[in-house]
């Protein structure tokens, strides 16, 4: 009985994990390419002249650019040769298929292949792309591209240094404007730091498998570990919700869209997690495998997935970068505690099975 509920575990996860590499391609193929975590922080310092009603921002831990216009006029954002890249108004978001930033701004890397009729200096064809008057987009003018860090950088990394002053000219008409912006080196967190910690947490959950399931002590444990897999759930829940939030969505409507084309196994993740812990709490049959599978797919598809915080500065999350990294280690924690521990009492169960003599 144990080695089948292994054999479905191993199933699951590997399904699991399927769905999830599939899951991940037509997120990246809608330019959801954010990083989990970076060391250089963008801002916006304003724009000049200022315009009421118009506003941008910068979102996904600096990846791209999001401007609102609610002046009642198009506004027009200005590619990387002087052409017209994208029009911002009443009746909508308008993207030049002729401008080069159209085609170059659709990936984090800037590393889309030019069509034939992408010319610059070509009248512009306007292709309408969304109904409102928000749009996001990568503009390499406000990120760093190099693979090496600059010089200022090198020199001395331990300290915060500005890398540039950039700026995105705009077009209001015939009235020039300009988005003004700073992009700073910022010292990445000790990342030694945040993975001791966590072994050491999921050691300690882990522990909590080596009570006797039969015993007060294994009954409390096992109570223990499934509060823990519910706090750990709803965090993971919250986690995503956060990236969306920051990613620009806006609204009950908006968050759970972005949620279901774009992170849809980490709510899972985190909803089974609660659920599985729920479970443990009412002590129902085969509570130990729902914490262990439920455990691992926390620690794999919350934890481990968004651990490039421990190592960088500036995380896609709307809160900061030192509250990710605690939720990160909560997922860990939790997900490898409560899989240890899960897997340590179907060993124990299973040694106990085999030892009863059959009548």
């Amino acid at each position: 009985m144990i080695r089948t509920a292994l054999a479905r575990a191993g199933l699951i996860a590997a399904a699991a994990c399927a769905a999830t590499l599939l899951g991940a391609a037509p997120a990246a193929a809608h330019g959801a390419d954010a990083p989990d975590g970076t060391d250089y922080r963008a801002r916006v310092t304003g724009v000049t002249p200022a315009r009421p009603g118009l506003t941008v921002r910068v979102i996904e831990a600096g990846a791209r650019l999001e401007l609102t216009n609610h002046t009642g006029r198009a506004v027009e954002v200005i590619g990387y040769s002087g052409e017209p890249y994208l029009r911002i108004g009443p009746d909508g978001v308008f993207e030049n298929t002729h401008s080069p930033a159209t085609y170059l701004n659709r990936t984090l890397a800037g590393d889309t292949a030019l069509p034939v009729d992408a010319d610059p200096a070509a009248p512009p064809s306007w292709r309408r792309v969304d109904d409102g008057t928000t749009a996001r987009w990568h503009d390499q003018r406000a990120l760093w591209r190099e693979s090496t860090p600059p010089a200022q950088v090198r020199a001395a990394p331990e300290s915060e240094h500005r890398v540039r002053d950039w700026t995105v000219p705009l077009r209001d008409g015939t009235d020039p404007l300009t988005i003004g912006g700073t992009l700073d080196w910022v010292p990445p967190p000790d990342a030694y730091t945040w993975w001791a910690v966590s072994i050491v947490g999921l050691l300690a959950v882990g522990a909590l498998g080596l009570f006797a399931a039969a015993a007060p002590a294994g009954t409390r444990a096992l109570a223990a570990l499934g509060a823990l897999l519910v706090v750990g759930g709803a965090v993971a829940v919250v986690y995503p919700v956060g990236r969306e939030i920051d990613a620009g969505a806006q609204g009950v409507g908006g968050v759970l869209s972005g949620l279901l084309s774009g992170q849809i196994w980490s709510l899972l993740t985190g909803l089974g997690a609660v659920a599985a812990g729920w479970y443990a709490v009412r002590r129902r049959p085969a509570a130990d495998f729902a914490v262990a599978l439920a455990g691992a797919c926390l620690a794999l598809f919350a934890g481990v997935a968004n651990a490039a915080v421990f190592a960088r500065s500036v995380a896609p999350v709307p809160w900061s970068p030192g509250v990710a990294r605690v939720m990160v280690a909560v997922f860990l924690i939790t997900g490898v505690g409560a899989t240890a521990a899960g897997v340590l009492r179907l060993h124990a169960a299973s040694r106990a099975a085999a030892l009863t003599p059959t009548p």
